[in-house]
C-alpha cells in the first residue's frame, strides 16, 4: 500500500487542519478549541485497521503515537493524553491523540459526541499550529 495512493477521508479533511507529514502519519488538529486533540493518519492506501499495516509500519505508527503524545503533553499540560483509534464513522485509519484535564468539558468521559464542536478562531488555530510544530 503505497504512500502515493493516499488519499485523506473527506470527513477528516473537513474537521481537521494540517500540521505536518511525518514518516508514516499525516498529522491533524482537530478543529475543537476545548480539546487540543491530534490525529494521525497512516498515509497508506486501505488502511483500515492497524494490522493492515506491515510489522515495520506498526512499529514507526506506535513511535508517531509516543512522539505526538509526549509533545502534545509537555506543550499543553495536560494531566492525561488520551489515544484511541475507533473508526466508526470513519474506516480509514487514523488514531486520535487527546489531552485531557480534570474538569475540562467531557471530563472524565471521552471527548467524542460530548457537546458541541467549538471551532478554533483562525488566528489561534495558526499560532497553535505553530506551536505545536516547534514541539512535535
Amino acid at each position: 500500500m503505497p504512500a502515493s495512493d493516499f488519499a485523506l477521508h473527506p470527513r477528516l479533511a473537513a474537521d481537521t487542519t494540517f500540521v505536518a507529514d511525518w514518516p508514516l502519519a499525516r498529522v491533524l488538529l482537530m478543529d475543537d478549541a476545548r480539546h487540543p486533540w491530534l490525529i494521525l493518519v497512516p498515509r497508506r492506501a486501505g488502511a483500515t485497521e492497524i494490522f493492515d499495516l506491515d510489522a515495520a509500519d506498526r512499529a514507526v505508527l506506535i513511535e508517531e503515537i509516543s512522539r505526538a503524545g509526549e509533545g502534545l503533553k509537555n506543550l499543553t499540560g495536560a494531566a492525561k493524553i488520551n489515544v484511541g483509534a475507533l473508526g466508526n464513522l470513519v474506516a480509514q485509519l487514523h488514531v486520535h491523540i487527546v489531552a485531557r484535564n480534570i474538569g475540562d468539558a467531557a471530563w472524565p468521559g471521552p471527548v467524542w459526541g460530548q457537546g458541541t464542536t467549538e471551532p478554533y478562531a483562525p488566528e489561534v488555530r495558526d499560532r497553535f499550529i505553530g506551536q505545536l510544530v516547534n514541539a512535535l
